[in-house]
């Protein structure tokens, strides 16, 4: 849950190699493979992987590198891609969608067009009602419109629906908490680390108290993802390192 943005969150924002701190473009799309994976950002400098990301932050996007690639073949984009159903109804088209940018596995579709006319405002399908993903259609299974939720209900949980200062303190104290908190910790210990990291926020006076109460209690409850997150962290950035190299030595 920690992860998980919506592509129109990271449109806009500037990509930088954290390396050299060079500029590499504003991300304008977010591009998925076959299998409905994002798995490329693309600039005017050209197409990232989504491996080669290091971090989200709420003005940049930082890179392990500048490892620029160029277009792949059969990419994805979901924006306004067609809503059908299982017959070939035209429902709709995708107006945006959350993901998790470690994995780049699809967390929601946000819909509009008839499909959501009976909800007055836009509503949320989730990754289990997609039937097919391709270029020029999403077909939903089944059921799937029986399962719809409003966009306000559908997606309460996530963190990007948080307000801005609350996302902002929850990507702060987890940055602390990166060298705080170990894969094996228990719940109970995690919890303890946050709340000390909290306390010396709060201690600051920079932060507004509910700000901060918000977003220590998100971050105690989910204490699981924090902790795979800060696990994973290391995997990451060595996959980024082999893709990089595999690059460099097939262009030799």
């Amino acid at each position: 849950m920690l992860n998980i943005v919506r592509r129109s969150q990271i449109q806009g924002l500037m990509t930088m190699d954290s390396s050299t701190v060079t500029q590499l473009g504003e991300v304008e799309e977010v591009w998925l493979d076959s299998t409905g994976r994002v798995v490329q950002l693309s600039s005017v400098a050209g197409y990232l992987p989504l491996q080669q990301v290091a971090d989200i932050g709420s003005q940049v996007i930082s890179t392990y590198g500048r490892l620029l690639v160029d277009p792949p073949s059969e990419l994805i984009s979901l924006d306004r891609l067609m809503i059908q159903s299982p017959l070939g109804e035209p429902l709709g088209w995708v107006e945006d969608f959350l993901f998790d940018w470690h994995t780049g596995e699809i967390a929601a579709y946000i819909l509009a067009g008839a499909i959501a006319d009976p909800f007055g405002e836009r509503v949320v399908l989730y990754p289990a009602d997609v039937q097919e993903i391709t270029a020029t259609r999403l077909v939903i299974r089944s059921g799937a419109q029986d399962r719809l939720q409003p966009e306000s209900q559908g997606l309460a949980g996530f963190l990007s629906e948080r307000s801005h200062q609350v996302r902002h303190l929850v990507k702060v104290m987890s940055d602390r908490l990166h060298h705080l908190i170990a894969p094996h910790d228990k719940p109970e210990v995690v919890r303890v680390k946050v709340k000390q990291v909290s306390d010396e926020l709060a201690a600051s006076g920079k932060h507004e108290h509910h700000f901060l109460q918000e977003a220590t209690e998100y971050l105690q409850n989910q204490w699981e993802s924090l902790q795979q997150s800060i696990s994973r962290a290391g995997g990451r950035a060595k996959a980024a390192l082999d893709q990089a190299w595999k690059q460099l030595t097939a262009r030799k």
